[in-house]
């Protein structure tokens, strides 16, 4: 009896003692699921801005991206929205010389450009398609060159104007036709980004 009391009296003062040490209820919380994406987030943000910091800059923000995208939106409107009101020049057969019909075309080009900051034009030379394409793209050349020359008379600076000549390949009318050859012989105007 004396020996089976030893150790029913060893066994109840294990317990006791388990008890003591560790207590019936946890000191510490459980983590429930909303815990756990916190965690989760906190340590993916501590990530994020250790992988910026190795890199030598900081984590770029959303807000950041989207004024960028909110600019380059806000000058393609404005280009689109200047180029509605710009009209191309017409010129004579086999002619490049600046018509009294051009002449307030490029001035109100003109104009729009002093006006207006961050936008350059490029002056396309056009030819109906009668005549060599060498020929051609030569007196597309010469007319683009004209309108450039007015504009610059006008005081747009030449560091704000290209040309470039597409002789009879970019007709704006195919058919062999008086009517559409005049449509032909032009110069085109595209307004563009200024780039810095």
């Amino acid at each position: 009896m004396g020996g089976a009391m030893k150790r029913v009296l060893s066994s109840a003062a294990a317990v006791a003692a388990i008890f003591l040490v560790f207590g019936c209820s946890t000191p510490y919380k459980v983590a429930g699921p909303a815990d756990q994406q916190k965690l989760a987030e906190q340590e993916k943000g501590s990530t994020d801005r250790t992988d910026a910091d190795k890199q030598g800059r900081r984590p770029e923000t959303i807000s950041e991206r989207d004024m960028t995208s909110a600019r380059e939106a806000e000058t393609q409107q404005r280009l689109r929205e200047l180029q509605q009101k710009v009209q191309d020049i017409y010129f004579d057969y086999d002619s490049y010389d600046i018509s009294d019909d051009a002449k307030p075309v490029l001035k109100g080009l003109a104009d729009m450009l002093a006006r207006t900051k961050g936008i350059k034009v490029v002056l396309e030379g056009h030819c109906d398609e009668r005549g060599t394409n060498e020929y051609n793209l030569a007196l597309g050349e010469r007319r683009a060159n004209a309108a450039r020359e007015f504009l610059v008379s006008l005081g747009t600076p030449s560091k704000r104007i290209e040309t470039i000549s597409y002789g009879e390949e970019k007709p704006a009318c195919t058919e062999s036709t008086e009517a559409c050859w005049a449509k032909n012989r032009r110069v085109h105007i595209v307004l563009v980004e200024e780039m810095r």
